[in-house]
């Protein structure tokens, strides 16, 4: 006896249909075209305003690195006091100063509308004066400044003084003149805004009270405030 059987029929894949041809019309193509151009032009338009940009910006850093105005220089020369040999020189003393002021700018003027010059010891004033009118400094100029505090200008008691000849003998007294002074740059025709400047300078003296070599011609910092 005989059972029966039967292999599944394997159905054959049928093959995808073929795409569909779309036939685009005239108005496509005009349309394609059209934001091609568009796009070509809108990243030129981006290109050229781009190096507009980088040129202005380049020739607006070269003009601010030659108009920058530069911070005048300070430098002391000379400081003194002769009375601190005596012991209680302090009714007849005199402090002597000399500092130069130089413009280092080549196109660019300085107006001083006022100048003061402070003296501090430890931290503390011994005296201050107003010095020079209010003058204009030209370019690659210097301007010296001096003059002496006395009297009034100097505010100077017997416990300072013993505090400056007790320095002395240990060779050296050490001082801090300050230079304050309002100024304004001048570049062409324009005038900058009013600044307040100082200009800190050590004044080591020695025994004899004349100022220091490691003190003359130094440098003086600036800062504005």
């Amino acid at each position: 006896m005989y059972s029966s059987y039967q292999l599944p029929i394997q159905s054959t894949p049928q093959p995808p249909p073929p795409p569909v041809r779309r036939h685009r019309s005239a108005r496509y193509y005009a349309h394609q075209l059209r934001e091609s151009f568009a796009t070509r032009v809108s990243k030129l338009a981006c290109s050229i305003f781009l190096f507009l940009l980088f040129l202005i910006g380049m020739i607006t850093f070269i003009l601010w690195l030659s108009l920058r105005p530069h911070r005048p220089r300070f430098h002391i020369r000379d400081f003194s006091i002769p009375a601190i040999t005596q012991a209680n020189g302090f009714q007849n003393a005199q402090i002597n100063f000399n500092v130069t002021a130089r413009n280092p700018n080549a196109n660019i003027g300085v107006y001083y509308d006022s100048t003061h010059v402070s003296v501090w010891y430890d931290d503390q004033s011994v005296g201050a004066t107003p010095v020079l009118f209010p003058f204009y400094q030209g370019p690659k100029n210097t301007t010296i400044i001096d003059g002496s505090l006395s009297g009034a200008t100097l505010t100077v008691d017997n416990q300072r003084w013993q505090e400056f000849v007790s320095d002395r003998s240990q060779g050296r007294v050490v001082f801090k003149l300050e230079v304050t002074s309002v100024i304004r740059f001048k570049i062409s025709s324009w005038n900058s805004k009013r600044h307040t400047m100082h200009a800190n300078c050590d004044a080591e003296v020695g025994s004899d009270g004349s100022i220091l070599e490691t003190s003359k011609n130094k440098r003086c910092p600036v800062y504005f405030s």
